[in-house]
């Protein structure tokens, strides 16, 4: 019989106003891939929170057993001198050190008193290998490496030390395909090791390739768990949001025959090596009610594109922006959003939220004086909160409640509140359902449909290719900052997406 290595009993956590977790029970055995599933909000970043020691012991209700023993440690470093290690979504990376600093931070060997750098450079070697980043230098500092890099950086990180039990969440979400494979091969080599993972991702068919069994959240109670071979995806949605979806991705009339938006010979140099081509001469035009997508592998030039045509770059580009014919020069995001453009970055903590401030001030960031001229009506900014908080179902127990206080995903759905009531005419939303619950994806969905309807052009940066080719008009396809295909609906497929992104 299989041993338990993790038991929770009878968890119940409370914040002023909410009860994130009511008495949840279930076991991790080791050796065993455990997804936990849930909509945001459902309780799992909390329970995550819980078990890594984050809210230490006494702060909540129930026990934590690990590995035989009581997990009454009220430190982060206790849990994981414990043998718990925790990758989370939001990468927790000093990008100015180097990778060898970053993977033995308050762990540092050392020999004599000192600090052994030849044995943390030849670990980190050995470290990075493991994670198929064999061509990383170990002194190279974090913050020269690629998003999708940094992951795996986290994931060697979280090998550094001997852990008995790794808890991923949405671990893939900065990854392409050839990355996501490495992660799982490392997985399933850690699983094979006697490690056990628990495993959070949004993307329904990671769970069903990678896990032994499911555990599902809703509301912060416990539904059930299931072993993932006799679990299909109708059940495991209906358990998690607590109801049918009739479609996952619906499909609206969409139109061509209004240009709203032309863009031609559009170059984006690189800030570091002012030479080199990020984005390379592309044309592109967008036209009213209709959604374009741009498909690629990270590293395409697709955020770059989107970004530096909302005015983020100015000094670094050229070529021609006509909306509705007429030439315009956007040199920054203000006269962007002056022009009917709104841009939802990928980097909502960056670039798309005040983390200290609350809910409804964030969704009436962008257009306040388009709401409210010289004075703040504190009343229309609450109605239009509450208005957002009931149509995207963002959970938190008040709309005054501070973004950093919210899950990633529900922080992701405030984002998209703020560009919404911009009330854009060309929107750009880039990876928007990133972090996103089956449910909120599906009620998003029907979000750009409604826009698209009402005569919005819509271009949606996508890494799911099922998302594209169920939503889009067109889809566009680039690689190293070229379009390197375009495809209508009717004529796209994986394969031919695939084929143009992986430029040869």
């Amino acid at each position: 019989m299989e041993k338990t290595i993790l038991e929770i009993k009878n968890i119940t956590k409370q914040f002023p106003g909410v009860t994130a977790l009511s008495n949840v029970s279930f076991d991790i055995k080791a050796g065993e891939i455990h997804a936990l599933c849930g909509e945001n909000g459902a309780g799992k970043s909390t329970l995550i929170k819980i078990i890594s020691g984050i809210h230490p012991y006494g702060t909540y209700e129930g026990e934590i057993v690990f590995d035989g023993q009581l997990m009454n440690f009220g430190h982060v470093k206790d849990v994981e001198n414990a043998g718990v290690a925790t990758i989370y979504q939001e990468l927790s990376l000093v990008k100015e050190m180097s990778v060898a600093e970053n993977l033995f931070l308050g762990n540092w060997p050392s020999k004599k008193g000192l600090v052994d750098w030849s044995r943390i450079y030849r670990a980190t070697t050995v470290l990075l290998e493991r994670v198929g980043l064999s061509g990383v230098n170990p002194r190279s500092s974090v913050g020269s490496l690629g998003i999708g890099q940094q992951q795996l950086v986290e994931i060697a990180k979280a090998l550094s030390v001997e852990s008995k039990l790794i808890i991923l969440d949405e671990p893939t979400s900065a990854l392409c395909d050839a990355e996501i494979e490495i992660l799982f091969s490392i997985i399933r080599k850690l699983k094979n090791e006697g490690i056990a993972c628990i495993y959070i991702s949004h993307k329904l068919s990671e769970i069903f390739e990678l896990s032994d069994r499911v555990t599902i959240l809703r509301d912060g109670q416990y539904i059930n768990t299931y072993s993932s071979s006799q679990l299909s995806e109708e059940k495991l949605i209906l358990d998690m949001v607590g109801r049918e979806l009739a479609h996952s991705i619906p499909r609206v009339q969409q139109r061509q025959d209004e240009l709203v938006m032309e863009v031609r010979n559009w170059t984006l140099y690189s800030d570091s090596f002012r030479t080199k081509r990020v984005v390379d001469n592309v044309d592109l035009d967008i036209y009213k009610g209709e959604i374009l997508g741009i498909a690629g592998l990270m590293g395409a030039g697709r955020t770059e594109l989107a970004s530096s045509l909302f005015g983020i770059y100015p000094s670094l580009t050229e070529g021609e922006i006509r909306i509705n014919g007429q030439a315009v020069q956007i040199t920054d995001p203000k006269i962007a959003l002056n022009n009917g453009f709104a841009y939802l970055s990928e980097d909502r903590k960056r670039f798309g939220l005040v983390l200290d401030m609350p809910i409804t001030e964030n969704i009436t960031l962008a257009s306040l004086k388009e709401l409210f001229g010289t004075f703040i009506d504190k009343s229309v900014e609450k109605e239009k909160a509450l208005n957002y908080i009931d149509m995207l179902k963002i959970k938190t127990p008040t709309e005054r409640q501070q973004l950093k206080n919210l899950s990633g995903g529900n922080q992701q759905k405030v984002v998209i509140s703020k560009w919404l009531e911009t009330k854009p005419k060309i929107l750009i939303v880039d990876e928007v359902t990133r972090g996103i619950d089956v449910g909120a994806k599906h009620e998003f969905y029907q979000i750009l449909n409604d826009l698209v309807t009402a005569g919005v052009a819509v271009v949606m940066i996508s890494s799911e290719l099922p998302e594209l080719l169920g939503l889009c008009n067109r889809i566009l396809v680039m690689g190293e900052g070229k379009i390197t295909g375009i495809f209508d609906y009717k004529e796209a497929t994986q394969e031919k997406i695939l084929s143009c992104a992986m430029v040869r």
